[in-house]
């Protein structure tokens, strides 16, 4: 099965200058949980993505003011893509490796053409296979190692892959 047999075609859009706030409303009017962010909407070419989430754990709980913080301050940019004609299986694949629950469809421009999910995935597969796909993209990363730095910060170095190799990054614990 190939991705533009399932994906959603023409997913809703948000734009770099969008303000949470705005971001906010175009995800409770769409009913979805993220948006691609495109340059601009004629040429749709995809600059992130951002997520409820992302609104909810980088802008609120750190204070920032969603009316005037616009999305590309905290978005995440360069996502990873698939294009349409990508079978199923190997977005899966990608959907695990990378642990996201959406991918951004994209031509050979890079301009957005569509969006798969992991509700798209569990639609369309059969259920061992979406199971499977559902527990890899939620099980927790690998922990290297554990300290506490300075002002007596607590850190974790975790495995996570990258679009460009697999490397360890900080990921930083309250």
């Amino acid at each position: 099965m190939k991705v533009r047999d399932v994906m959603t075609p023409s997913p809703h859009c948000c734009s770099l200058g969008d303000t949470a706030q705005t971001v906010a409303k175009l995800l409770t009017s769409a009913g979805v949980g993220c948006l691609p962010v495109v340059s601009d909407d004629e040429s749709r070419l995809l600059e992130g993505i951002v997520t409820d989430r992302d609104i909810c754990c980088k802008v609120v709980a750190a204070d920032l003011d969603p009316l005037t913080t616009l999305i590309e301050s905290f978005m995440t940019p360069d996502p990873v893509t698939c294009r349409s004609e990508q079978s199923l299986d190997s977005c899966e694949k990608l959907m695990q490796l990378y642990r996201v629950r959406r991918l951004p469809v994209v031509d050979d421009e890079g301009r957005c053409i569509g969006i798969l999910s992991q509700a798209d995935v569990a639609r369309y597969e059969d259920a061992e296979k979406a199971n499977r796909t559902i527990a890899e993209i939620s099980r927790q990363p690998e922990v290297i190692f554990m300290g506490s730095g300075f002002d007596n910060v607590s850190f974790a170095i975790v495995k996570a892959p990258t679009q460009q190799l697999q490397r360890a990054t900080w990921s930083w614990l309250r």
